[in-house]
């Protein structure tokens, strides 16, 4: 019997030390994640600790709408804020070539990264999905109930497809450049995906993701896609049919029985969903946790992660002991 292979979200950053040390070498979170050297060590910080399977390119998904020329800044302890969206920021005023040359520090990251990971390591790229990076684009921050933002797309029907439309040329953009750099696999988060009702879901999430997937798909066929919708409950196999992915990553709430019936079954790749207060827990309470998910998905297709990401206090000696534990047949 293989192992489970591992990787979890946000596996580089503040839980660890070390990274906490080299990010006292920028001036801010941005000009963190345009800083090659300085994003290739946080990308492989966590991998010389722990027997990870794979390694994500350490950036964010608000590169997106900086590279489109929105303001984007980061608070201290707070988060993103964003400043309000240019007029000139549409569709048909869509420049790939300023897209590609800001983001370029992103792409070089992805390439030195390929160079210095060992043969058996995967390296994922990633972006945010449209629907997310819009609502931080209209919202201008992040942690929202988001209202306003689903009452501007039910209002502002045409201004709303119209940055949807922009949105899905950059993802795309932006995936395929990760991918021509190096990156074997790819991830779409859309971490804001639980704020829909179901028509919107279908129309922001699924419908977009999907036009992203099939274009990808076509540019390059042998590069697994993994959704994560967070917080679709059961429109989660809508989504993991309807969009063509090729893996789905189950948030914390996802019943892992139903992913496996529903999803998995299906000969979809399912991805998660361990708590992260678990992993913070620690002890034999993690330990059942692993055993718990190994028996629920040992059915079918499967990579071990979080329902979210790590969590800052979390200790770095329980991830090894949650490797360790995957790891053992």
């Amino acid at each position: 019997m293989h192992p489970t292979p591992v990787w979890l979200m946000r596996q580089a950053g503040r839980y660890l030390p070390e990274y906490r040390e080299l990010r006292k070498r920028a001036r801010n979170f941005l000009e963190f994640c345009y800083a090659p050297a300085l994003a290739v060590e946080a990308t492989l910080q966590p991998l010389r600790r722990y027997s990870f399977d794979a390694a994500i390119l350490f950036s964010d998904i608000l590169v997106v709408p900086d590279a489109l020329g929105q303001e984007v800044r980061f608070v201290e302890n707070e988060g993103p804020r964003l400043g309000p969206i240019p007029e000139r920021l549409n569709a048909g005023n869509w420049d790939a070539a300023r897209f590609g040359q800001k983001l370029a520090p992103v792409y070089e990251t992805v390439e030195r990264l390929k160079k210095a990971l060992p043969a058996d390591k995967a390296l994922i790229g990633f972006a945010g999905a449209p629907w997310t990076v819009a609502t931080y684009m209209i919202a201008g921050r992040g942690g929202t109930d988001l209202t306003d933002v689903r009452r501007y797309a039910w209002t502002e029907t045409e201004k709303f497809g119209a940055l949807i439309d922009l949105l899905v040329e950059a993802t795309i953009a932006h995936l395929s450049a990760q991918i021509e750099a190096g990156a074997e696999a790819v991830q779409i988060f859309d971490s804001w995906a639980g704020a829909l009702a179901e028509p919107g879901f279908r129309a922001w999430c699924i419908a977009p993701t999907k036009t992203i997937v099939e274009r990808l798909k076509a540019r390059f066929p042998g590069v697994p896609i993994i959704g994560f919708p967070r917080g679709a409950g059961v429109l989660l196999a809508a989504y993991a049919v309807d969009t063509g992915v090729d893996a789905v990553s189950l948030d914390t709430t996802v019943p892992g029985a139903w992913a496996a019936s529903a999803v998995q079954a299906r000969g979809i790749c399912v991805q998660g969903n361990l708590d992260p207060a678990v992993l913070i827990a620690g002890g034999d309470a993690l330990d059942r946790e692993v055993d718990r998910l190994k028996a629920t998905f040992a059915g079918g297709p499967w990579v071990f992660n979080l329902g979210h990401g790590i969590q800052p206090e979390t200790p770095p000696e329980h991830v090894t002991r949650l490797v360790t534990r995957l790891k053992v047949a």
